[in-house]
């Protein structure tokens, strides 16, 4: 009896075991049987800048600046400025001992004074000549003389003009000896070329000068109003730039200050680095306030095109390119479903690109599956990614977006 109700009480639990078995296994064939919903990664159509620019490194140099030196031999005296000052044209910056050049001015002074005396003296005796002469033919006339004073007087007189000509030339000597020493004492002073700021000093005072086989440098002078920026580009973006560009960079000191200007000039010789060829991109900036500053490293975007609030797409949305020209690109709607579209693009950079067809502004785009992105990827790729990996780290972009 007892061994009968136990049968009883245990038919209602194995009932309900068998019922949840029945469905969980129902559960699980309808999950084997349906196919899982795909899944994407995707991105918004947005309205923005877009602006496509070759990135390139730059120095900082003055517009005009010029090194100051000396053509005198001797002992630097004075030193009249210090570094920073701000110089105009013609003012003395340094002094050069003048006591050996003046002592050179001063004898040739009085040779010259000599050679004028000796001038005065030959043009008495050249009157008294001429006089002798015109006596002695009035004389010989009137048979009043013999021939041979007469031929003497002439003579005479040929002699005193002849030592006029050659004092007179000697004169015209000298004054040219006289014109170089005082030039060479002239040279003592050193003035300012141009108007500037002494930027460098590379001779102080008592030092020795000798400007007989060079010109010693003394001090360097720049104009720091204008600054010119030698960009380097590369030789895959060089023929890409022309003069006239657009242009603007930036410095370390001030990432957020832009400074503008046009391309001036492109050098056509190029330069090597580490093997690589780089194009010297030359322009110029105002520099009022001084804060740039000589050898400054600027970075630089040469812009080959912009666009103001245009509707911009990811790259990696867009398919390959069409025969037509357009592009595929596949749009995600609300309700998970894909619509695959035809894009007409404008300007493009390497992150976005410009649509002129095909696409609105606030659509999803597929930029990837999720599998795709999740999937591990295989032994050779991840090999070659890490090994060039530090390479592309290192290698600046040559484009951006605004």
């Amino acid at each position: 009896m007892q061994a009968t109700l136990s049968r009883r009480r245990r038919l209602p639990l194995l009932l309900g075991a068998l019922g949840l078995l029945a469905l969980a296994g129902a559960g699980l064939a309808w999950r084997l049987g349906t196919p899982p919903q795909p899944e994407f990664l995707s991105a918004p159509v947005v309205r923005g800048d877009l602006e496509d620019a070759v990135m390139a490194i730059g120095v900082l140099q003055p517009l005009r600046q010029v090194e100051v030196g000396a053509q005198a031999n001797g002992q630097l005296k004075s030193l009249k400025v210090k570094l920073g000052d701000h110089v105009k044209r013609g003012d003395l910056l340094a002094q050069i001992d003048a006591v050996q050049p003046h002592n050179v001015l001063l004898q040739a002074e009085a040779a010259l004074a000599a050679l004028q005396a000796r001038r005065d003296s030959n043009q008495a005796r050249l009157r008294q000549a001429r006089l002798e002469w015109q006596r002695q033919r009035d004389m010989r006339a009137h048979d009043a003389s013999a021939e041979q004073d007469l031929v003497a007087a002439q003579a005479e007189l040929r002699a005193q003009e002849a030592a006029l000509r050659e004092t007179t030339a000697e004169i015209a000597q000298q004054r040219s000896r006289v014109a170089a020493a005082r030039t060479d004492l002239g040279f003592t002073r050193i003035t300012a070329p141009m108007d500037g700021e002494v930027v460098a000093l590379n001779t102080l005072e008592g030092q020795t000068v000798v400007a007989s086989y060079q010109v010693p440098n003394i001090l360097k002078l720049a104009d720091l109003s204008t600054m010119t920026v030698r960009a380097q580009v590369s030789e895959a973006d060089v023929i890409r730039i022309r003069e006239q560009q657009p242009v603007y960079f930036t410095v370390l000191g001030a990432p957020d200050r832009r400074y503008h200007g046009r391309l001036r000039a492109i050098q056509p010789s190029p330069e090597k680095i580490n093997n690589a060829v780089f194009f010297n991109a030359l322009f110029d900036v105002p520099n009022p306030d001084r804060s740039l500053r000589i050898d400054m490293t600027a970075q630089v975007s040469i812009v080959l095109g912009a666009v103001k609030q245009a509707v911009l797409v990811p790259l990696s949305a867009l398919g390959p390119r069409r025969p037509d020209g357009r592009f595929p690109a596949r749009v995600l709607h609300a309700d998970g479903s894909v619509e695959h579209r035809q894009v007409r693009t404008g300007l493009r950079n390497n992150v976005n690109a410009q649509v002129l067809e095909g696409l609105r502004e606030g659509e999803r785009v597929v930029t990837g599956d999720s599998t795709d992105a999740a999937a591990p990827a295989p032994a050779s790729n991840r090999a070659a990614r890490q090994a060039r990996g530090p390479a592309l780290a290192a290698r600046p972009a040559t484009s951006r977006s605004a």
